[in-house]
């Protein structure tokens, strides 16, 4: 087994893209209106399976690939899935606010083991863009519940917290926490590996009123909102290390991009090898190449080409590999 170049795989929803994820990946055949590039995913949409699944270049998805070898794929021979799903989000207009159930509600209410805590590695963002995230004050449950009923989408936007936000920010974004990002932006985002989301708002919005809570009765689901206030201290725990630049004529290294409370979740780390080899472990990881060139090296010497705008798949069964060249790649793992 070794890594595997893996397309785009853009699929529609609600709300449009803004034309980054073809700009980003250097690959005009992209569908510039499709916003969200699912990259190695065993995740199927919500309500809408198999939409979502990644596909190999053997036609079998990467779902079927790690059914079939689970030991070979994520190096755990129980696994039922990788324990990860990563995006590419090109949020051509401001998403609605919204939010993600914890694993706990997850387990009991919607019979899955995984929330979706995610977390945003800002690639490109336009001047201005900025992000919703969390309420800036306590809000009552009677409040939240007549927000919602009515729609009134300037007071639930008004009682968050506005973040301006630029390219190389980074944010986790705990479950239960509303949430919106802002047009203009396009991230990497990972997060637990299930679609499972909660509207707070879906006014104007082509949404079917069945899908917005997930099936659930309005009253449970809004239990899974976080109504206490975030604080600024807490904003300044989620956020994590910045993305760097592509160094030049300076030693490369590795970071990792995210605060440990996502460790439990899943991690990123940059990795700039510059003049130096990188090694990586043998880990199931999706590679986002952001910046660059250079080379992914498999334990037989063979130097597989990284360019700007690639997404990899590797297999734990890939073994010890080696980044080498002028390039910056974000790796992506499950916690």
């Amino acid at each position: 087994m070794q890594p595997l170049l893996i397309p785009a795989n853009v699929i529609p929803t609600f709300y449009r893209g803004g034309g980054k994820i073809p700009a980003f990946r250097r690959d005009p055949s992209v569908d510039a209106g499709r916003p969200e590039d699912w990259v190695a995913s065993v995740t199927a949409r919500f309500g809408d399976a198999p939409n979502g699944l990644s596909t190999l270049p053997d036609g079998r998805t990467l779902a079927d690939a790690v059914a079939a070898d689970p030991q070979g794929w994520t190096g755990r021979p129980d696994a039922d899935t990788t324990g990860l799903l990563v995006k590419l989000l090109d949020a051509g207009q401001r998403l609605p606010l919204h939010l993600h159930p914890s694993r706990s509600f997850a387990h009991e209410h919607l019979s899955d083991p995984h929330g979706k805590t995610e977390a945003w590695i800002i690639v490109d963002a336009d001047p201005g863009a900025v992000v919703n995230f969390g309420f800036a004050q306590d809000v009552s449950a009677e409040q939240l519940d007549d927000w919602v009923q009515r729609q009134d989408v300037e007071a639930m936007l008004a009682a968050t917290n506005e973040i301006p936000v630029a390219a190389g920010d980074v944010w986790l974004c705990p479950a239960g926490v509303p949430h919106a990002i802002g047009a203009g932006i396009l991230c990497v985002e990972l997060q637990e590996p299930t679609d499972f989301s909660i509207m707070l708002e879906w006014r104007d919005l082509p949404l079917d009123p069945d899908s917005v809570f997930l099936g659930l009765d309005r009253d449970l689901a809004l239990q899974a909102v976080r109504r206490e206030a975030v604080t600024p201290a807490e904003l300044e725990q989620w956020r994590g290390q910045a993305l760097s630049a592509l160094p030049s004529g300076v030693p490369g290294g590795r970071r990792s991009l995210l605060p440990t409370a996502a460790d439990e979740f899943f991690r990123a780390e940059q990795l700039t090898p510059a003049g130096s080899a990188l090694t990586l472990d043998p880990r199931f990881a999706v590679l986002v190449v952001d910046q660059g060139s250079g080379g992914l090296v498999l334990p037989d010497g063979t130097a597989l080409e990284l360019t700007a705008g690639q997404t990899w798949v590797v297999p734990h069964a890939a073994g010890t590999l080696e980044v080498t060249g002028d390039v910056s790649v974000i790796r992506c793992t499950a916690g």
